[in-house]
């Protein structure tokens, strides 16, 4: 009767505070902010992180979601934000987006698997990042800081 008694306060607690009870056990939901990123191309790695800029991800239990905009933009139309997102599948370790919303429509429709570690409160994500349509193929290696549970 006790356990009863405790998997009910257990599932109002979870359905109060606004967490699907299908996220537990699924350390990557959450609100991640880029902390770093590289980009390998051929035999040439550099950084692609703009500090000038803030990125966050979302992920809930089916999509995912990215918003990246200037920390302080210009008072013109030159103020880039760029936003996209999907439904993603989590295999193990292997994460794979497939971006179904994205700025420029060449991207969309394609499918991105990584390779994810969680070390504490940091998603490190590696991967490849093919798009045949603009020639683009690339490994990516992204560093995320948790922002939300």
């Amino acid at each position: 009767m006790k356990y009863k008694i405790l998997l009910i306060l257990i599932i109002v607690t979870y359905t109060l505070s606004g967490c699907d009870i299908k996220q537990i056990g699924m350390p990557i939901v959450g609100t991640w902010e880029l902390i770093s990123a590289t980009t390998t191309e051929k035999d040439t790695t550099f950084s692609t992180f703009d500090p000038s800029h803030k990125m966050i991800k979302l992920i809930n239990p089916t999509h995912f979601a990215f918003l990246n905009h200037a920390v302080n933009p210009k008072k013109d139309s030159s103020n880039a934000f760029t936003a996209g997102g999907g439904k993603y599948t989590l295999v193990d370790s292997v994460y794979t987006e497939s971006l179904d919303y994205y700025i420029d429509k060449a991207w969309e429709n394609n499918k991105f698997p990584f390779v994810i570690k969680i070390v504490n409160d940091t998603l490190i994500q590696k991967g490849v990042e093919k798009v045949d349509k603009l020639g683009i193929d690339r490994v990516i290696t992204e560093k995320y800081k948790r922002v939300i549970n």
